[in-house]
Order: C-alpha cells, then sequence, then structure tokens
C-alpha cells in the first residue's frame, strides 16, 4: 500500500514538473534606438514548443498611457497561454510614459513610431526565430498603445498586416489638454494640423479595402466609446472590411484582460492559426 502511495506520489510529481517545463518563457531583452540614442527594454514571450527550427508569428502588444512595457505581463499574466494556444511570439515594447507612439516634432526624445515600426522589429527578427513578413505581423494596444497600433499600422502596411485595438484613443483631439499629447505635438491652438493629421479618425485615407485585417473593440461605458463608435462608422462607410465589439464594461484591466483573448484569437486565424514554417 504505501509504495503504491508513493509511486502515486511519484507520478503526480513528474505530471507537475512536466507541465511546468512546457510552461511559455518570458524574457526581458534590451534594445537600442539609434533613433533616440538609448536602450529600451521590451518583454518578449517565447511558446513552450519555440525553437530556432520554427519560424513563428509575431504579436506586438502595446501598453496605455504612462505604462511601460511589464503592464501586460504584471496585468495579464494568462498572455502566457495565449502564446502556448496560438503557436506565436508576444512583444510587448515599451511606449514611455506618454509617448502616443509618434515620431514627436517637437521632442527628439521621443520618436517610438519609427522604433516600434522600424527597429524593435528588425531586432525581434534579428533574434528571434520570426516569419519576417507583413502576413505574419499583427499588432494591438490598450487605450493609447490602441491608438498607437492602428497609427502604425496604417502608416506602415508594409510591415504589419494585421491591427487592432482595445480601449483605444482613436481620436486625439478631444484630449487636448490630457494625457501628455501637447508634450509630443505641441499645443492644439498652435498646431492643430498635427492633431489632426495624427488622429487615426482622420487617417483612413491610408488603408484600401482588404489592405488590413482589422478589429477593434470598446467598452460601453468606456470615455473612448463615442470616439470607436464614429471609427467604425467612417470604416463602415468607406466599405472597408473590419471586426467591431462592443461589450459592457469600461476603461480597466478587467476588460482588457478579457479583450486580448478574442483579438489574439483573430489574429490567430489571420496567420493561419498560428501554424509555424521549419527550416
Amino acid at each position: 500500500m504505501k509504495s503504491t502511495k508513493t509511486f502515486i506520489l511519484f507520478l503526480l510529481l513528474h505530471i507537475c514538473l512536466g507541465i511546468k517545463a512546457k510552461a511559455a518563457v518570458v524574457d526581458t531583452v534590451i534594445t537600442h534606438s539609434a533613433a533616440m540614442h538609448k536602450d529600451i527594454k521590451a518583454v518578449v514571450i517565447k511558446p513552450a514548443d519555440y525553437s530556432t527550427g520554427k519560424k513563428l508569428p509575431v504579436l506586438y502588444l502595446l501598453h496605455g498611457f504612462s505604462g511601460n512595457y511589464s503592464d501586460w505581463i504584471k496585468k495579464v499574466p494568462a498572455i502566457t497561454e495565449l502564446a502556448d494556444t496560438y503557436h506565436i511570439l508576444i512583444v510587448c515594447p515599451d511606449g514611455d510614459y506618454a509617448s502616443w507612439y509618434f515620431d514627436s516634432p517637437v521632442n527628439k526624445d521621443s520618436q517610438y513610431e519609427t522604433y516600434v515600426a522600424s527597429e524593435l522589429v528588425k531586432y525581434i527578427d534579428t533574434h528571434f526565430a520570426t516569419l519576417a513578413d507583413r502576413k505574419s505581423r499583427a499588432i494591438t494596444g490598450l487605450s493609447m498603445g490602441g491608438h498607437g497600433a492602428l497609427l502604425l499600422a496604417f502608416k506602415h502596411q508594409d510591415i504589419f498586416g494585421a491591427a487592432g485595438s482595445m480601449s483605444g484613443g482613436v481620436d486625439i483631439r478631444q484630449f487636448s489638454d490630457r494625457f501628455g499629447i501637447e508634450q509630443v505635438l505641441g499645443k492644439y491652438i498652435d498646431n492643430p494640423q498635427r492633431w489632426e493629421q495624427n488622429s487615426v479618425v482622420n487617417m483612413l485615407y491610408l488603408i484600401k479595402p482588404n489592405s488590413l485585417a482589422i478589429t477593434f473593440d470598446c467598452g460601453y461605458d468606456d470615455m473612448m466609446y463615442a470616439s470607436n463608435q464614429n471609427l467604425h462608422q467612417l470604416l463602415l462607410y468607406r466599405k472597408i472590411p473590419h471586426d467591431y465589439t462592443v461589450r459592457p464594461g469600461g476603461h480597466s484591466w478587467d476588460y482588457w484582460a478579457n479583450s486580448i483573448t478574442y483579438q489574439a484569437m483573430f489574429f490567430s486565424k489571420y496567420f493561419g492559426n498560428g501554424a509555424s514554417v521549419k527550416h
């Protein structure tokens, strides 16, 4: 009887260790931005089956205003399971406190469009086994990061093939005196054209029907709800296919933790169910 119990305990321990061994790997890497002359951290999540012998799609996941590269993994650690489920790399860049992912015309130390869309992508493709093609890259984010993801994808369709936004600040004009935007664009009253040109809702002329796979959502109680509804209507008017979802909820991590699970599924479908290519 004793030997049977010992065997069962050994078996359970073996199973637990096996499960642990198969968990996704979370790394923090240090990248360099030549545009800003500084090193910048990013989180890279590798699925359990990651190896240099397989190339994987990449999902870039942006944080919001006042956040940093570690927000997603700290607030929603379950995103590691998405990497395993869909066999993708997940990269969480640092977008500074309030960069809004622009190349700022007024602050040379805030060139985050160049950093994310060019410098970071090149670093990831060089140091990890990725499918280095727009059809295997997606980008999304929350709030400021939702704005940034759509802006970067709209402006860099040669880099990203799919884009999303969660509670995105898609019309920055409504925040002319909030969230640090004037620090990267200048005051609205002095530079209205900059604000008009850099609001996602005014950038739809850059995309054609089916040129990007687009998904975005917003909570009904969110302060961003009206602008996201407007973006949806503008996309419909231009006959640009997209997925748009409204759910109960506000501007919160509970909402985003739920939202990312649906968006990851959308991107996996775009990637072809996360299929990897051997080489």
